[in-house]
């Protein structure tokens, strides 16, 4: 029995670890932008990336910490030992890699080192579970590219007004808000609800014959309301009203990747939680959020100047339209449970956003750094399967531990 105790105890603090390192490494890229065009200091960048993403990790970090708690090996249950393994693993990687100045992506890493330890537990792989994620993982950079590279192309169109175009962008994300599924909003036969949902029944909308369409209608209005707020703004000062936009669209983001990522950190626990904690998974999101906050404020900052200055120097339209793909493929992937790589999300937006108005070289993207980057990608999610797999046999002839 006590060591039982002292491996949740061990899985625990790994986890703290990874969420640190999440925290540190890939909540760290959404604020890139606004950093590089500006808007923010990247001390202040770094303060915020620790608030927001820890609220957005406990409020929306449930579905993606199922999936890698559940649903990537088969015919097993994950133990706190494995799940020591894979945290470990997955931890100890990104950590070198950060020390290195290139950007880990934790999906990756995770996903295999969770894969590798569940194999090695004895189970089998979810073959239809890893082509669903993959394929989500390798449409992101051409969506993300396509929709960054044709909304940085509207922003920087001078025949367009900058009253006109961002308010509308503001419009479509402030819908998008209020659509998303979050943990502390109440719902009717389910666990999470929605902005919209709330302001549907508080105020009886179906009432007035609208049924579920209702939802839709609220949405709409909140979407109005963001556009009216947005275009009041740029009214007043186009620059300042540009910048605001930037950082709000900046927080928006910050908040989604913690919800995206902190699974990362708490699903290989999913299942020591119900099984030898007997607690709630919220009590896991919260321990995943504290670690995010941490890892945002202490190690976040030379990230953020990694991905702000040398993959690519965008102003800030273009820092918008990166934003926005971003926003909305990171949302996606939490309603469908997938882990993402937000490392992956922003550096695709930021590389189709940065195009625009001449050649990689002239968009001040480094080649060089990218190559580098999408190697890592491939090698972090075969090394960390691999290591995985041989701590976990490690860890478990050790006596007492097996």
């Amino acid at each position: 029995m006590s060591s039982v105790i002292g491996i949740v105890s061990v899985a625990l603090v790994a986890s703290l670890f990874m969420s640190f390192t999440v925290g540190a490494n890939s909540n760290s890229a959404p604020i890139a932008p606004a950093v590089g065009a500006n808007a923010l200091s990247t001390l202040r960048g770094a303060l915020l990336v620790g608030l927001v993403a820890g609220l957005g990790a406990i409020a929306q970090g449930g579905s993606i910490s199922e999936t890698i708690g559940h649903g990537l090996v088969t015919g097993v249950t994950i133990t706190p030992l494995a799940a020591t393994a894979t945290l470990l693993t997955a931890a100890t990687l990104i950590t070198i890699g950060n020390s290195r100045g290139y950007p880990i992506p934790s999906a990756f890493t995770v996903t295999g080192a969770a894969i590798g330890a569940g194999v090695a537990l004895g189970g089998g792989f979810a073959v239809m579970t890893y082509a669903k994620i993959l394929g989500f993982w390798f449409a992101i950079p051409v969506v993300e590219g396509v929709l960054a590279y044709g909304l940085a192309w509207l922003l920087l169109d001078e025949t367009v007004s900058d009253t006109l175009s961002i308010p509308l962008l503001a419009a479509g994300v402030g819908y998008t808000l209020a659509n998303v599924q979050l943990s502390f909003l109440p719902a009717p036969q389910s666990e999470q609800g929605s902005i919209a949902g709330v302001i549907t029944r508080q105020f009886n909308v179906a009432s007035i014959g609208l049924g579920e369409a209702g939802i839709v209608l609220v949405g709409v209005v909140l979407g109005l309301l963001t556009l009216t707020v947005v275009y009041w703004q740029l009214r007043r000062d186009v620059t300042t009203g540009i910048n605001r936009m930037l950082v709000a669209l900046a927080l928006v983001v910050v908040f989604t990747s913690g919800g995206s990522q902190v699974g990362l950190a708490t699903g290989p626990l999913e299942a020591v939680f119900e099984s030898s904690l007997g607690l709630p998974s919220l009590y896991l999101l919260a321990l995943g959020g504290l670690g995010i906050l941490l890892g945002g404020w202490f190690r976040s900052p030379r990230l953020i100047q990694a991905v702000a200055r040398e993959y690519a120097s965008l102003g800030p339209k273009r820092s918008i339209a990166a934003f926005i793909p971003a926003f909305l493929v990171a949302q996606a992937a939490i309603a469908l449970g997938y882990p993402i790589s937000f490392n992956k999300v922003m550096i695709s937006s930021i590389v189709g956003a940065g195009l625009v108005g001449g050649s990689s070289d002239s968009a001040g993207i480094s080649t060089t750094k990218t190559v580098y980057t999408v190697g890592a990608w491939v090698g972090s999610m075969v090394g960390g399967t691999v290591i995985s797999f041989a701590l976990y046999h490690t860890l478990a002839a050790l006596p007492g531990l097996g």
